[in-house]
């Protein structure tokens, strides 16, 4: 029996749990949602926009920045230990739109000194019992390309996000990304890609993260 390309690829998947990260308006949610579709994938999704304090943080960054960083964190590890621990025995793997340190992430960006350390301090205690993604996706795009994804999709909360804020939120990702030395984690570029609407940019992408990678970071560019 002949078997298409993309199922070949799944029969040699090597990760039970692959995490898709990357900044806002950058398609996380849209590429994670695809391969579960495709690949008979259990899907995970933050449930951000149930957050009420997520609209006022956008208004008053300084005001509402512990309070949402805190409530994402809470819900991000209820929902991922619940999940992580139930398995289902009808789906091939599990992959997520988020990874739970993008609390940390975005907390180093947006809370003062004093509040960021004791953040940090909860974080360190609810991170150690969930676990780690066997692979972590970054999905690279240039600010502007940002900016137009956030544009097109029309969220009235993010209309005004500003783009020293994308750029710090990227740093801060970087910065994370480069001291990982147990990890797999995979950076694609995807500034020039379609893979909403292309399907070779979106077999581009999957094709690169269906491959046996090594602990540490690799950089993909088509």
């Amino acid at each position: 029996m002949k078997i298409n390309q993309k199922w070949r690829c799944i029969l040699h998947n090597p990760y039970k749990y692959i995490a898709i990260e990357g900044n806002i308006g950058s398609g996380k949610t849209s590429l994670a949602s695809r391969i579960s579709d495709d690949y008979n994938a259990k899907l995970i999704l933050e449930q951000f926009e149930d957050n009420s304090f997520l609209p006022k943080f956008y208004e008053d960054q300084a005001r509402y920045a512990f309070p949402l960083e805190l409530s994402f964190l809470a819900e991000r590890y209820q929902q991922l230990k619940v999940l992580l621990s139930n398995q289902d025995l009808f789906k091939d793997f599990t992959i997520s739109d988020y990874f739970i340190n993008k609390s940390l992430i975005f907390s180093r960006k947006t809370l003062q000194s004093e509040e960021y350390k004791l953040y940090h301090k909860l974080f360190e205690i609810i991170s150690q019992m969930i676990p780690q993604p066997d692979l972590l996706v970054y999905l690279y795009s240039s600010v502007e390309r940002l900016q137009a994804n956030i544009k097109k999709r029309d969220r009235s909360y993010e209309q005004n996000i500003e783009n020293d804020y994308l750029e710090g939120i990227q740093q801060s990702y970087f910065d994370f990304i480069k001291h990982q030395k147990k990890l797999r984690i995979i950076i694609i570029d995807t500034t020039d890609l379609d893979f909403v609407n292309k399907l070779e940019d979106y077999q581009k992408i999957t094709k690169a993260i269906f491959q046996d990678y090594s602990f540490g970071v690799h950089r993909i560019k088509f």
